[in-house]
């Protein structure tokens, strides 16, 4: 493997455990415009390909139409702007490996499918200490992953190439969005995804502490 000088974070599941504030605000959103709700474990696999693509698989079969979807998206967004932190916190050890990565000189990122204005405000409350070069969220006129054009604009920023970066995510979207990109991809089996997932899609590293992470991207 080629010296490593740059990380890729996915957020949701791998930085952050975020999967209760996005069900109970789905949940919400869905119960002011009359639809059933679902369990919080139901979320894991409702999540990670941006909010639209949530909603869609909340809603009933034969109700995800794109004004339930715009429904649905209105009161989710006002809800979870003021809700987004209220169960959300890192997982453990996750602020340590970043203040390590720094310390060692990495360029850290974040690309998520997240809307930005959340990524920005998570990543800013939970790791306020730390320096990203760049933290990309779902943007208007961008494809969200595993299309790999947020990787490209991490890239830009850093200065690095696709050879010296490691993508750590916990879903086969950031597998397929690593390879997509030319990328190391690193596969965590503390997220919301199952190890099978990542491994179907080609993980080429799996871990189950952030520590192992470091001895990755370090040596």
């Amino acid at each position: 493997m080629n010296p490593i000088h740059s990380l890729i974070f996915d957020l949701d599941g791998t930085l952050l455990n975020t999967i209760a504030d996005l069900a109970h605000s789905t949940n919400h959103a869905l119960e002011k415009s009359g639809f059933p709700t679902h369990a919080i474990e139901a979320y894991k696999y409702f999540v990670g390909n941006g909010i639209n693509k949530l909603f869609e698989r909340a809603l009933p079969e034969g109700e995800r139409t794109q004004e339930n979807i715009a429904r649905i998206r209105s009161a989710f967004l006002t809800y979870y702007d003021a809700h987004n932190a209220d169960y959300t916190a890192p997982y453990p050890g996750i602020p340590e490996l970043l203040s390590q990565l720094q310390a060692d000189g990495m360029a850290l990122a974040v690309a998520s499918n997240k809307y930005q204005r959340a990524t920005e405000k998570l990543v800013r409350q939970y790791f306020p200490d730390i320096r990203f070069a760049a933290v990309f969220g779902q943007r208007e006129g961008i494809p969200t992953k595993p299309d790999p054009t947020v990787v490209r604009d991490v890239l830009q920023v850093t200065g690095c190439t696709a050879e010296e970066t490691l993508y750590v995510g916990d879903s086969g979207v950031d597998m397929q969005t690593a390879a997509n990109g030319g990328l190391v991809s690193i596969g965590v089996t503390w997220g919301f995804r199952p190890r099978t997932e990542l491994e179907e899609c080609g993980a080429r590293h799996i871990v189950d502490s952030p520590d192992e992470i470091r001895r990755l991207a370090v040596g």
